[in-house]
């Protein structure tokens, strides 16, 4: 809870002091002795142990019904345990699974073209389908398609966010965050308060990473931070997986140049599974899945709303008097059924 104290000083103060208790109760020359410790961080972690407030942490945390856990947990994923720079501390909403089992990182660009909506959906349905839990950041996006694919499957998705649990980030995802809470965990390193910011984001990556087997690239420009991610998973010695688009689609490019720099081209999900050494269950086809004619009462709705038009979402919500959460799910439902199609900007036309 100490700005500029993070795992990798922390793990140094611990092995140059041998306990916790010891650090805090150091003098700030006997601090600033150990590697990486400036005078500046001595001083903060000084005035830390007055200025942090702990036990309003401890009661946010039980407020919200958030489980903390350090790295010498039972609970603490051993996945992360191998990585260089584990979190010290997950803060973990919702259902806390009895292991950890490795997943796949599905992430890409905040905008992804139509190609990129429906591989991020599609990908993540067949993937949790087959019970490879879906790991993503809850961003805006890809991250987003790729929770709700899961959700779609009635598979496991994990959502690791850059920020305390307080927050949401985007705020239009907070029913899609609880959602994920309800029914499998929301995930973070990141004291209760603690805000987005251009250095929580890249620390949230690594847990993405760090939990799979290997990220799946959906779609990601050349500075996408998708590319970010890719990197650090082949720092922790995980695989890349790619998905090529387009050459002349700017969305494809971090793409193209993760597969020439030896990423796995992935062209169906069979590509990834074989890594895993699962195969791929025998999935009914759209129509077995889904009959037409079993639909529950909000999907009549909203099928009886929608036309040959193309009907924008916030359309769908007025006529039906739906919550707009009710009807965002409901009508992801109805695409993976193959009943209904997002168009470009929220808008959906049926197509039985």
């Amino acid at each position: 809870m100490i700005p500029g104290i993070g795992p990798v000083r922390v793990r140094r103060l611990l092995t140059a002091m041998g306990s916790v208790e010891r650090v805090l109760a150091a003098r700030e020359s006997e601090l600033a002795s150990v590697e990486g410790i400036s005078n500046e961080l001595a001083r903060k972690i000084i005035t830390g142990r007055e200025s942090v407030d702990l036990d309003r942490e401890k009661k946010l945390v039980e407020d919200h019904g958030v489980t903390v856990f350090d790295c010498e947990d039972e609970s603490y994923p051993q996945s992360l345990k191998e990585i260089y720079d584990p979190p010290l501390v997950l803060y973990v909403k919702g259902k806390i699974p009895n292991r950890f089992s490795m997943g796949i990182g599905v992430i890409g660009t905040r905008e992804p073209t139509a190609y990129g909506r429906e591989n991020a959906k599609k990908f993540s349905f067949q993937l949790a389908y087959a019970g490879v839990p879906i790991v993503s950041g809850l961003a805006r996006g890809v991250d987003t398609y790729a929770h709700q694919g899961a959700l779609a499957a009635k598979g496991v998705t994990w959502a690791v966010v850059g920020c305390g649990l307080l927050t949401c980030y985007p705020a239009e995802n907070q029913s899609l965050m609880d959602k994920i809470a309800e029914e499998h965990c929301v995930i973070s390193e990141f004291p209760m308060e603690t805000k987005p910011d251009r250095q929580t984001f890249p620390m949230r990556n690594r847990i993405v990473s760090g939990l799979s087997h290997g990220v799946l690239v959906i779609e990601a420009g050349v500075h996408s931070g998708a590319l970010i991610t890719a990197r650090m998973a082949l720092d922790q010695g995980r695989q890349v997986y790619a998905i090529p688009g387009r050459i002349d689609q700017p969305e494809a490019k971090g793409c193209h140049a993760l597969l020439k720099q030896g990423a796995k081209l992935v062209e169906g999900v069979e590509d990834i599974l074989q890594d895993l050494n699962l195969l791929m269950p025998a999935v009914p086809t759209q129509k077995e899945l889904f009959p037409v004619g079993n639909l529950s009462e909000e999907e009549r709705l909203i099928m009886e709303t929608l036309g040959s038009e193309e009907t924008h979402l916030d359309r769908v919500i007025q006529k039906t008097a739906l919550p707009s959460g009710k009807v965002s799910s409901t009508l992801l439902r109805l695409e993976m059924k193959k009943q209904v199609q997002q168009l470009p900007g929220q808008y959906f036309i049926r197509i039985v």
